[in-house]
């Protein structure tokens, strides 16, 4: 159910019908299939040096472009493709982080069929989601030691653009730490779906 009262949500989103609903319904709730984590994943490196919503309102554009983030698909893309892809304006047209998603999905291959992406990714939180409860905004890190031990291991993987803060926000949407607020009605929700 949708909560119209945004006095005490997370103040990030701000009153943009976008970012709410991404708020509400999206950020922070547990993960693990292994094809919504890569796309977020994916999504997030795109945002490095961008604004979140800027990734938002491209979302679709990047779930077309990169045929429904599918690792498959993606792996085996070349030149031709990078180049298809510089030209389209519905997504962010940066030539190593188009080429940093190919390698990405690369390594989600080996990842997936070594030990499982979802189990990979959910071993730097020990399977669960961190529970900090952040009172104000002040108290949510811009990066975590959790974090930095992802960044480092996506990196020897083979993955770009996955740096601790980057990483640390992966972790925040994905919901491997609940960060709303303990003033913010969805902190209960998502602490409820652990």
């Amino acid at each position: 159910m949708e909560d119209t009262d945004i006095s005490n949500r997370c103040p990030w989103c701000g009153s943009d019908p976008i970012y709410v609903n991404y708020h509400d319904n999206e950020w922070g709730r547990p993960e693990r299939d292994p094809r919504k984590l890569f796309e977020l994943l994916i999504l997030e490196s795109f945002q490095a040096g961008l604004s979140w919503i800027t990734i938002l309102r491209k979302r679709d554009g990047f779930r077309a472009a990169f045929h429904g983030f599918d690792p498959e698909t993606i792996s085996g893309w070349t030149e031709a493709e990078v180049a298809r892809l510089l030209e389209n304006p519905a997504i962010v047209r940066h030539r190593g982080k188009i080429e940093s998603t190919i390698r990405g999905a690369e390594a989600f291959l080996r990842i997936e069929a070594a030990v499982g992406f979802s189990p990979f990714l959910w071993s730097f939180t020990g399977g669960q989601p961190l529970q900090p409860r952040p009172a104000r905004m002040a108290e949510v890190p811009g990066q975590t030691a959790q974090s930095l031990a992802m960044s480092k291991a996506l990196k020897r993987e083979g993955f770009n653009f996955v740096g601790p803060t980057i990483t640390y926000a992966f972790m925040q949407a994905s919901g491997m730490v609940n960060d709303h607020l303990v003033t913010c009605p969805k902190h209960d929700e998502i602490a409820g779906l652990a």
